[in-house]
């Protein structure tokens, strides 16, 4: 599988239906970064160790498939974490496999597994925890009793990958998938943009016409971002005329 480097962050070039039947085979967890994670990577060599770490990491925003194009290595096209998940729902069902939900606040897990149930209606829901949980061992007594074959870990980044390197060796569980605020829409507590702003890359411009609060945190990663993959591409540019003259 065709990999694309971004600040350092290994993505998986692949469309949404070759990441879904990739996860349905997958053993291990699976990221969904944007450029702002992207960047966090870029500063954190920990974090960067982390979310490479991951079986299978798919470019969640438009930044990285711009940022992508002005590295000269297009991948194959966004693939939205929020839409991952569900998409893997109907094989879920197909193939009986059962799902944990785990983050969000108090109640929101559950009715994001009532909603799921009423729409596949063969899906196997294995539980549900939030995600103030302050006991790892308890939370992971609970999935592994439950026998699920997958989880929805949704607290957040970068708490979510790291969680999900630090237990994966400790589950049964033989998927996660990191989604943070999706458990939320899942539940209905939160609407995505309208498709024609997801169509045309404008998602965030939505949120920030929704949520201005978001402007200073964008406007704080956002810029950083786009100057760190230039600067990616005139080091790599100038590598290669170097190695060319060698």
């Amino acid at each position: 599988m065709d990999k694309v480097d971004v600040l350092g962050v290994m993505f998986d070039a692949v469309t949404m239906d070759e990441a879904v039947e990739r996860a349905i085979g997958l053993k291990g967890y699976i990221v969904t970064p944007n450029a702002e994670i992207a960047y966090a990577c870029y500063k954190d060599p920990k974090y960067l160790e982390t979310v490479n770490g991951a079986g299978l990491v798919v470019p969640d925003g438009v930044g990285i498939i711009k940022g992508a194009r002005i590295l000269k290595r297009p991948l194959k096209e966004r693939v939205p974490g929020v839409e991952l998940g569900e998409n893997l729902l109907p094989k879920m069902a197909e193939k009986e496999l059962s799902l944990y939900i785990l983050g969000g606040k108090p109640g929101v897990a559950e009715r994001a597994a009532s909603r799921f149930k009423e729409k596949y209606p063969g899906l196997i829901i294995a539980g549900t925890a939030d995600g103030y949980f302050k006991d790892d061992g308890e939370v992971i007594g609970k999935i592994n009793e439950s026998g699920a074959d997958v989880c929805f870990v949704c607290m957040g980044a970068p708490k979510q990958e790291y969680w999900m390197r630090e237990n994966i060796g400790k589950l049964k569980v033989g998927l996660l998938l990191g989604l943070g605020g999706a458990v939320d829409v899942y539940a209905g507590d939160a609407v995505r943009a309208p498709k024609i702003f997801i169509k045309l890359g404008l998602e965030w411009f939505y949120r920030l016409l929704t949520q201005p609060a978001r402007i200073g945190r964008i406007a704080k990663r956002l810029p950083p971002f786009v100057f760190a993959v230039r600067a990616q591409r005139r080091r790599e540019n100038m590598e290669g005329r170097k190695n060319g003259r060698e």
